[in-house]
């Protein structure tokens, strides 16, 4: 999968609420009701970044938990980490 140029990851990022380009990867914060919920979330987010084939970088600090993601073997941000990126956002709202 090729990675996206500086053009198309804001293109991306324009339609990505929340979601932001910090060192080379696309990152978002993500505030959980208690800190419980945050651990079920990152639960969540680890399968399905396992079924994706894809490996995140997570911070949990309490409540809050950091997302951020670039594809590792390709070097760069990919189309890969836009669609993970929706399904994580879709699996915090739920």
């Amino acid at each position: 999968m090729p990675t996206m140029n500086r053009q198309e990851v804001d293109t991306a990022l324009a339609g990505m609420a929340d979601w932001s380009l910090e060192n080379d990867q696309i990152v978002r914060r993500y505030k959980a009701a208690s800190f419980h919920r945050a651990i079920g979330f990152v639960v969540q987010t680890g399968i399905l970044a396992d079924k994706a084939g894809h490996h995140p970088d997570i911070d949990i600090r309490y409540d809050t938990v950091t997302i951020a993601l670039a594809t590792h073997s390709e070097g760069g941000i990919t189309e890969k980490d836009f669609a993970l990126a929706r399904q994580i956002d879709a699996a915090f709202t739920e």
